[in-house]
């Protein structure tokens, strides 16, 4: 499924026209894009559950509202200029969860643990310091490389309270978020295959999501948690 040249010109045109007035006027573009976003992650559920637990019902489901939340912002943009979503993963085993972003010149998708909760992340810093290399390998795969690049997100500028700064592992120590991202062109997103395409980056993803389910559903010791 592919995402159509009309949906990316909305989505372009809603950047240079960001007010409600617009967006009130162009409302049948707006839904006919949404729904060529719908059915876009309809299909990526599809083939996401040939290699993966979904527990996302639908692409309805999974879309994000395209109203911006401007309460705190500086920004009073009512409108996001792109169309976004994500996917859960079924069950309490299997953590983490996939995120797409379509927007001209800026889709891409992500995955892994973005502002993991306090435990999680003080979980996931023992297991590295305790022993990086399943970790080192993932992330030095050629496949995973050349597919997500390297780790992404916020790291702290000194050792975490209760780490040894000199540890060997210290830069993986020092992340706040474990998350990575691919881009697509909007060339790519408009062919017949996109879902699939995605969905098959995705799946290059399993044993980077599949370590990081282990340690976040077990101790220390490597027992199951309650």
């Amino acid at each position: 499924m592919s995402l159509t040249k009309e949906t990316f010109n909305f989505l372009k045109d809603l950047s240079k026209n960001n007010n409600r007035e617009w967006f009130n006027a162009n409302k049948e573009r707006y839904l006919i894009a949404h729904e060529n976003a719908i059915s876009f992650a309809d299909e990526l559920i599809e083939q996401m559950k040939k290699h993966d637990d979904i527990e996302t019902p639908n692409g309805k489901k999974s879309l994000f509202r395209i109203y911006r939340d401007v309460r705190f912002s500086k920004d009073k943009s009512p409108y996001k200029n792109h169309f976004s979503g994500s996917l859960k993963r079924a069950g309490k085993l299997l953590r983490g969860g996939y995120y797409f972003h379509i927007e001209p010149g800026n889709s891409m998708i992500a995955s892994g643990f973005f502002q993991p909760e306090k435990d999680d992340l003080l979980r996931i810093r023992q297991e590295i310091t305790a022993d990086a290399t399943p970790l080192r390998e993932l992330l030095n795969n050629t496949t995973f490389k050349n597919t997500f690049g390297v780790l992404q997100g916020e790291q702290l500028k000194t050792a975490p309270k209760g780490f040894d700064k000199e540890h060997p592992d210290i830069d993986l120590i020092n992340y706040k978020n474990y998350y990575v991202v691919s881009k697509f062109s909007d060339a790519d997103a408009q062919q017949p295959d996109f879902a699939k395409k995605v969905s098959e980056r995705f799946q290059v993803l399993r044993p980077y999501l599949n370590y990081f389910s282990e340690v976040l559903t077990t101790d220390e010791n490597g027992l199951p948690l309650d």
